[in-house]
């Protein structure tokens, strides 16, 4: 997190909404760090919790990877470019270490969403002035911008016709 940004909650429960998913309109074979919460909308026929990592992944995956500490999503990052069949929702930190040697090389497609991204709450967060905010509810947009990467030909195809925002063909 770089120093300007403010650190948007102390949980890394945000899950994507669930327009993202209408916009995509797939329904994925595989989401392998799935959350287990009714907030978490992924649509999905199988699921990984903790052990994502570690577990084989088949046809087509939806990664929102943890966030968590500063490289802690680039494990997940690299072993959805090896498996090559999928959507992943990352930073969009281009001037990144991270992005330069694994994203810009490997992805097939980049889609840049218009606008900051309003997360849902995976727990209860106190906001200032003790005010609460209850799991479920849309987060502040994050400091950041995010990029939905695309590996394999129905994950490319749907992020282009979305209507999300810019799409990239990087390379076929």
């Amino acid at each position: 997190m770089a120093e300007h940004e403010t650190c948007v909650g102390a949980s890394d429960e945000w899950y994507t909404p669930p327009e993202i998913f209408d916009a995509l309109g797939l329904c994925f074979d595989l989401d392998p760090c799935w959350a287990v919460s009714p907030h978490c909308v992924v649509p999905t026929k199988n699921r990984y919790r903790v052990e994502g990592l570690e577990r084989p992944w088949t046809g087509l995956v939806w990664l929102n990877p943890p966030f968590g500490s500063r490289h802690g999503h680039v494990p997940w990052i690299v072993k959805f470019l090896d498996h090559g069949n999928g959507i992943a929702l990352v930073r969009a930190y281009t001037s990144s270490d991270w992005f330069h040697e694994h994203v810009a090389t490997r992805a097939e497609t980049l889609l840049f969403p218009r606008g900051k991204t309003k997360f849902i709450r995976g727990t209860d967060m106190e906001g200032p002035r003790g005010t609460v905010y209850p799991a479920g509810s849309r987060g502040e947009s994050p400091g950041h911008g995010i990029v939905l990467i695309g590996m394999g030909e129905a994950a490319n195809c749907a992020l282009e016709r979305s209507g999300l925002g810019l799409f990239l063909r990087v390379r076929s």
